[in-house]
């Protein structure tokens, strides 16, 4: 724990961030660091509270308490080496991560909880200044080699925890950069770049290899992968979107976040584009309140758009729990995201009719007022009478999810079952229904969080290190069920 009394003489505290006005001006990150007394403050805030409900809250079972005491005691090497020890990528779950850690806090039962994600920021961050981050190749060779399929969380993962076991391991990458949606579906005003690229020097000196432009079902058959590499691991993410099926869909102006994102995310990179999607001056709709709805929206403070609306399907959550919804789950209240401080408007309870334009663009969005009902077993949407609205617009944003991975020339070529969503099917070891091949994140789960990524590919390399060396792997087993070591 850190001091005893802690939680009663220190409130919670974040770092300040830059102005609204400011930091809309540019997409550099606006969320600073915390000065040495207030990171020793929120570490000492930890209580002693017998069971780390926060631990079984992170799907990492990072040793939250352990590397709170330590920051708390000035022993900050110790508190990385315990937080290196459960998380390979704390620099991007202490940015992306929406802490549920920090929901099963036991404070938050009637307090503010633990800052434990911008602790852990402050850990790494201290940690790659002082050089206590460095390469740390194998001392052997197995001499199995491993494809890893895609570069976002998951894969980059179980790619360092398969290299780390000593198997020559080889990401393959779509993309032109490696990083899969943490390098294009992040907005860098979220993470900059330099973040994901100071890690990949790391990986690369540790020995794992990265190519990128290789679209594997089309530049390289998923059966040739299998047939040079000892082990496949899929971690190709959940990158089918939802679609708006309405009415005047096909107008210009309409279009998927994540093509937004990623060519906004190009442009910061100082690519040079042929075409963009650019909100200047231009009323803009969003479809979804999610994540990916909010940095659509902060992307489009940033380009200079006249006005805009975010648009959910559900009604507006309430400001504190339902009884229904207790301490330790994930409160399902209203928040507010960074983004929607900046400004914006939002609207609740509504459902796209259809929309409509002139000379092949899209003017105006149509909905209507809608309230959800339970009707065999099943949700459904009821259109209140009066309800309709029309919304003015030049640019609409589709952010309303992701439903499964894109896996059709996977399960054509190798014969890997899908689940009735789409999904990557396997065991509960990660292995598909093919030999040698594997499935981690969201690919086999769905669209998740970026800590449950980093975990299944921790787990998932496990199972393949055992399966290579005929039942048995040293890699560690999750945070919760091992203590750390100190080096």
């Amino acid at each position: 724990m850190g001091k005893p009394t802690g939680f009663k003489e220190w409130q919670r505290e974040l770092p300040k961030k830059r102005e609204k006005t400011q930091r809309i001006g540019d997409f550099r990150e606006f969320i600073g660091l915390f000065d040495h007394a207030a990171a020793r403050a929120q570490g000492g805030r930890c209580m002693d509270c017998g069971v780390p409900f926060c631990m079984q809250g992170c799907p990492l079972g990072n040793r939250i308490p352990d590397w709170n005491d330590l920051v708390y005691r000035d022993r900050w090497r110790d508190a990385f080496i315990a937080l290196d020890s459960t998380n390979n990528f704390p620099e991007f779950t202490g940015r992306l991560c929406p802490a549920p850690c920090e929901a099963a806090c036991v404070l938050n039962v009637n307090q503010d909880p633990v800052t434990i994600e911008q602790i852990e920021k402050e850990i790494v961050e201290r940690a790659f200044a002082e050089g206590w981050i460095t390469p740390r190749p194998p001392r052997t060779r197995s001499g199995k080699k491993v494809a890893v399929v895609g570069s976002g969380p998951a894969g980059l993962a179980a790619a360092q925890q398969l290299n780390r076991a000593g198997h020559q391991v080889i990401v393959y990458e779509k993309a032109d950069r490696i990083g899969g949606l943490l390098r294009y579906g992040i907005p860098d005003f979220k993470m900059e770049k330099q973040v994901i690229d100071r890690r990949l020097a790391i990986l690369e000196a540790e020995g794992v290899t990265f190519k990128t432009n290789v679209a594997v079902g089309t530049t390289l058959s998923w059966s040739e992968l299998r047939v040079t590499h000892d082990a496949v691991v899929i971690a190709i993410g959940a990158e089918a979107a939802r679609e708006l099926d309405v009415p005047g869909r096909e107008l210009g102006g309409v279009h998927l976040a994540m093509d937004y994102l990623t060519l906004q995310n190009k442009v910061v990179a100082g690519d040079a584009l042929a075409e963009r999607i650019d909100a200047h001056d231009k009323r803009v709709v969003i479809l979804g309140g999610g994540d990916t709805g909010s940095d659509c929206l902060g992307t489009a403070h940033r380009q200079g758009a006249s006005h805009v609306t975010q648009l959910e399907l559900m009604p507006a959550p309430p400001a504190v729990r339902a009884p229904e919804n207790p301490w330790p789950e994930w409160a399902l209240i209203h928040r507010t995201s960074s983004s929607q401080e900046e400004g914006g408007e939002r609207q609740f309870a509504l459902m796209t009719t259809h929309l409509s334009g002139k000379d092949g663009k899209v003017q105006a969005l149509h909905a209507v007022k809608v309230h959800p009902e339970i009707v065999d077993g099943r949700m459904s949407f009821v259109r209140e009478p009066g309800g309709e609205l029309t919304i003015p617009c030049e640019l609409v944003l589709l952010a309303m999810g992701f439903v499964h991975p894109v896996a059709r020339e996977l399960s054509r070529e190798l014969g890997v079952t899908l689940d009735r969503r789409g999904n990557i099917q396997v065991d509960d070891q990660f292995r598909t229904n093919v030999p040698g091949v594997y499935a981690a994140g969201d690919a086999r789960k769905g669209a998740s969080l970026i800590v449950w990524a980093i975990s299944d590919g921790r787990e998932c390399a496990r199972t393949v290190d055992a399966d290579l060396r005929s039942g048995h792997s040293a890699l560690p087993t999750r945070g919760i069920d091992q203590p750390f070591e100190r080096r």
